[in-house]
């Protein structure tokens, strides 16, 4: 099969990435507001365990990312990928909404918290096909020599989305007191959500299926039921990309979501200080993303992915040093000198998974193997740093030696992947 992509205009890369927006804005303003949120949905306790609780219903959504993985790839691999997003992104948009309008614990008491978690449980279910659909739709779409460069346009999305979470989260921490961020300014984002929902969808109507997915619909080969066929011969593949995407899913939350409440939680930062230097951070992340998109087309997608996995295992220590400073410059340092590793991380993961499956069952394998390991390790990655913080007797380095040891872990994986740049996509 020749390697044919039709036309990736403008308005199919918008919405292609435009899902990844509104998922990356939900769990960013969720992840910055985690403290007031846990004030708001659980009994006034000790304020770590009312932060544990918080990141504990923000790690519950993740536990239905495999099955909406599975849901969705199997629409996405059969139906197709703009079928699979528009309704993903309509089943994200309205939840995010929802949380806005929840009642909290000191009205209804405890149907309170199971209401926040059900409607993360509902989200949980639409993001497993939404950032793997993404991707599959964008590389697919690329030129052969430019699938790196246009896949990392999915995660530069993904940055979009925390951008506009952490720059509305800096501006109503700014301008609200503390008694109205937790009276209502909490609400404010997750009501805005709606906006960003409604523009995702009309763009994707105008959507168009490239020419890989309809060649793998004409291939006698093609199998009834994607997911049987991803099990029977793509495990390997799919174990692969578990293990690189722990590492992948922890620098994420850790870094770009977890850090402004654990500087503010036990480093005692400005919030305030914290949310304005992670913001310009991502905007120095975002625009360097494409870059790096560029560069695996020319290196290769291990060469790259190995400079970032070996940058965080020998710069995260220190990082988080200069981090304890507890100056913004300080912050703001490490947190641009972070970007640069995430950046190339970025970059080159979306072609590199896309390429390691057939289009016919590429959605499902992407959506499976990328969920589970974002539900057992990425979106738990906020809790499991904060318990290891507690049960350590309050040793504040046991997040940057976590995200060390995946890194390692991730290192050891990559030399048993294929290099794929130069292969054609089938």
């Amino acid at each position: 099969m020749n390697n044919k992509t039709g036309k990736l205009n403008k308005i199919s890369l918008i919405a292609g990435l435009s899902g990844n927006i509104l998922e990356w804005y939900d769990f960013t303003v969720y992840g910055f507001f985690a403290t007031v949120i846990g004030a708001q949905f659980f009994p006034h306790e000790d304020k770590v365990v009312q932060l544990i609780a918080a990141f504990g219903v923000f790690a519950a959504g993740y536990l239905m990312r495999p099955i909406g993985g599975i849901i969705f790839g199997n629409i996405g691999d059969k139906k197709g990928r703009k079928k699979a997003l528009t309704i993903s992104i309509l089943f994200m948009a309205v939840p995010t909404t929802l949380v806005g309008l929840l009642p909290t614990y000191e009205s209804i008491g405890w149907l309170a918290a199971l209401l926040l978690v059900i409607l993360r449980l509902l989200q949980g279910l639409s993001v497993g096909g939404e950032f793997t659909g993404s991707i599959s739709f964008l590389v697919e779409k690329a030129p052969a020599n430019r699938r790196g460069f246009y896949g990392s346009w999915s995660t530069f999305g993904v940055f979009g989305g925390m951008l506009l979470g952490a720059g509305l989260a800096a501006i109503i921490t700014s301008v609200l007191t503390d008694q109205q961020l937790h009276s209502y300014g909490w609400r404010i984002p997750f009501l805005l959500g709606a906006v960003i929902g409604v523009v995702g969808l009309f763009l994707r109507k105008g959507m168009d299926e490239g020419e890989v997915f309809a060649e793998a619909k004409k291939d006698k080969n093609s199998s009834k039921l994607p997911l049987a066929e991803f099990w029977a011969n793509y495990k390997l593949q799919s174990l692969k990309i578990i293990l690189i995407s722990w590492a992948f899913g922890v620098s994420v939350y850790l870094l770009f979501i977890f850090l402004p409440s654990y500087l503010h939680t036990f480093h005692h930062v400005k919030l305030s200080d914290a949310l304005s230097a992670h913001t310009m951070a991502i905007v120095f992340l975002m625009l360097i993303i494409p870059v790096f998109g560029h560069l695996t087309d020319k290196l290769g997608r291990k060469t790259v992915l190995l400079m970032s996995l070996v940058g965080f295992v020998i710069f995260t220590y220190p990082l988080f040093a200069l981090m304890f400073n507890n100056t913004f410059y300080s912050v703001l340092s490490a947190m641009l000198a972070f970007a640069v590793l995430e950046a190339i991380f970025q970059a080159v993961m979306p072609a590199l998974m896309t390429e390691m499956f057939p289009a016919r069952v590429r959605y499902t394998g992407l959506s499976v193997s990328y969920n589970i390991s974002l539900a057992i390790f990425g979106g738990t990655t906020p809790l499991i740093s904060t318990w290891l913080i507690k049960i350590s007797g309050g040793n504040v380095w046991m997040p940057a030696y976590y995200l060390i040891a995946t890194c390692l872990v991730a290192i050891v994986t990559t030399f048993f992947i294929p290099e794929t740049y130069k292969k054609e996509l089938k």
